[in-house]
Parts: C-alpha cells; structure tokens; sequence
C-alpha cells in the first residue's frame, strides 16, 4: 500500500532525528521544531502521529528499549540475562541516560502521557518477561505460588535505579547480581 511506506518513512526519519537531538542536547532542549528541521518532515506531519515532544520522546524509548525484551527459550537464567543485558546497554550507549530521569518527572504530572508510557512501553515489556516466568512455572523452576507482580518490579530494579541516579555502574556484573537475585526469589520452596 503506498501511503504505508510514506507513513513508514516519516517515522523512522522523526524518531532518528528525535534520537539524535537527544544525544547532541538532551531532554530540555528537544522541541518538536528541531525535530522538523533534522528529520526535513514538517510540524503537522510530526503532531499527527505524536501530539507533544513527551509523547515522541515516549516513541524513542520504546524504540530504544524494544517492547519485547524477554524470550522464552525454556532457560530462565538465560532468558532473564539477555533481557537484563539489552536494558543495560540501552540504557548506557543511548540517550536514555539522561532522557529517562526527566521522561520520568514529566510522568508524574502528566496522567495521559504516564498512561501512553505504561501501554506503549512499560506493559509490554513487564508482560514477556511474565510470560516467560509463567513458562518457567509450567517446568517446576519458578515457584507458582510467588508475588508475580513483586517479581516483575524486582528483575530490573536495580537498573532502572541506577539509570536513575548514576551512582553505580550499569555492567553485567550488575545483570548477573540480578539475575541471580530473582531466581532465588523464585526458586520452589522444594528446590
């Protein structure tokens, strides 16, 4: 359909132009007019698909982060390290740095962009690394009787806090400790 590819075009080159203004300025410095002018998309075109800078910003990090982070290759340890791993390095050699804090603030008072964040990035990505603990269940490695919902805010925790706050490092080392964490958490009780 050729309208599509036109639609197509125009998002990769508003959120590669969003991205790279990120990376050169920063969070405050965005404004959708800068955005225009590196992508070469007018404003209009950009505010029918994003009605605010947030909400663009939102767009880039779903797109940073990816929405389905976790896959369910039947190795828990595996699957958790891998996830772990590509929230670590997006959120290390990106923007997101120094984008997710203020994105963050921008949330708190603004309830229909933290609903848009939550739906396009947050839920999706909490639900494959759900799917994937409900599988390891299914093979007697996870206990079915645990909090699923603590679990879930406990696998990255500690990533999300020190991209938040910048006192640690973001490294495997991390992931590891992670890991490692959560799967005593969820170990069976028989285990």
């Amino acid at each position: 359909m050729p309208g599509r590819a036109r639609e197509d075009r125009i998002d990769v080159a508003v959120l590669a132009a969003t991205r790279q203004l990120l990376d050169d300025n920063g969070y405050a410095e965005l404004s959708i007019g800068a955005v225009a002018t590196r992508s070469g998309i007018h404003r209009p075109a950009i505010y029918r698909r994003w009605p605010s800078k947030r909400h663009l910003v939102v767009a880039v990090v779903a797109d940073l982060l990816g929405v389905r982070p976790t896959d369910d290759t039947g190795d828990l340890r595996a699957d958790l390290t891998a996830a772990l791993r590509g929230l670590v390095a997006a959120l290390r050699d990106t923007p997101l740095d120094r984008v997710l804090p203020a994105l963050v603030a921008d949330l708190t008072n603004d309830p229909e962009l933290r609903a848009h964040f939550l739906s396009t990035v947050f839920e999706p990505r909490r639900e494959t690394t759900a799917n994937v603990l409900r599988s390891a269940m299914g093979r007697g490695e996870v206990d079915p009787d645990i909090d699923l919902d603590f679990v879930l805010d406990t696998v990255a925790a500690t990533i999300y806090f020190r991209a938040l706050f910048g006192h640690l490092p973001l490294d495997d080392a991390l992931v590891d400790a992670s890991v490692n964490a959560v799967l005593r958490l969820v170990r069976p009780l028989d285990s």
